[in-house]
């Protein structure tokens, strides 16, 4: 096999099924939650009660598309990533219905433990989200094991996996007690903005604040890892083909492993 020779990727047959099926159904719910935001105009925190929803069907569909194209190539532990996969389905399930559910009652899903049964509410999204993490670990675990041919192929399923662990486990940092939480219990523990309430000034959408911090910034820029560090292989592999110097599949390794360390330096100044 030549040095500029790139594998085929796999084929749909051999994507996680469940996860094909439950990206899909999160396009759908994304539609309904963009059409509910429209007609709805009642506000938790300052946005849109059907904003989060709308997001988290969006991120889920990317994200569990993405898990299914790397189950897809593994070959050595494929019965554990077969199993993790669905059990992310499961689990996101759990996670996405509750968010539409409180959404739906204009009450806010995340933090929130004023009652017990809010407070149960919140026990339940939060082991659905750390079983999603132990899962997504799982099926790292598997993509480590299964080097393929290309070697920058293999370090962008590698990269791109760990990294999307690191940042689907910053997440857990916004469940921490704020000070003014801890000096005036309202009912609320854990926030998404550093050194400023949540729902104050954002940024369209995203939600993200533009007065203060905010760890969502650094738990979407290392989730979506999974999907930039394969395209950015993708783009590379397309620029080989007019470009001598990319040509090669060291050229391409070494070009993705400066853009992984930017990617990488990117991901710890927006959490610092």
């Amino acid at each position: 096999m030549s040095a500029t020779a790139a594998d085929p990727l796999p084929r749909p047959d051999r994507w996680h099924r469940p996860l094909v099926l439950f990206a899909a159904s999160m396009v759908v719910l994304a539609v309904v939650a963009g059409v509910a935001a429209v007609i709805d105009q009642r506000q938790i925190t300052g946005a849109g009660v059907w904003l989060k929803p709308l997001k988290f069907a969006v991120s889920g569909a990317i994200y569990t598309l993405t898990l299914a194209w790397l189950i897809g190539q593994v070959r050595r532990g494929r019965r554990v990533a077969d199993r993790a996969g669905t059990w992310v389905v499961i689990a996101l399930s759990i996670e996405i219905l509750l968010i539409f559910a409180l959404a739906a009652a204009a009450e806010t899903s995340h933090f929130n433990i004023s009652t017990p049964w809010h407070t149960t509410v919140w026990a339940i999204m939060a082991a659905s989200i750390a079983l999603v993490w132990v899962m997504t670990l799982l099926i790292a675990i598997a993509v480590v094991r299964n080097p393929g041919p290309d070697p920058a192929r293999t370090f962008a399923a590698r990269s791109g996996i760990i990294l999307a662990l690191i940042g689907l486990g910053l997440g857990f940092l916004m469940t921490l007690p704020t000070a003014g939480q801890l000096d005036d219990f309202q009912g609320i523990v854990g926030a998404h903005a550093v050194g400023v309430p949540d729902g104050g000034p954002g940024l369209p959408l995203l939600g993200w604040s533009t007065t203060g911090g905010d760890l969502r910034i650094p738990h979407f820029i290392g989730m979506h890892a999974l999907q930039v560090i394969p395209l950015a292989l993708v783009g590379l592999e397309l620029l080989g083909r007019r470009f001598r110097s990319l040509s090669t599949r060291r050229a391409r390794l070494q070009a993705l492993t400066v853009a992984v360390a930017v990617f990488t330096a990117t991901l710890v100044t927006v959490t610092v």
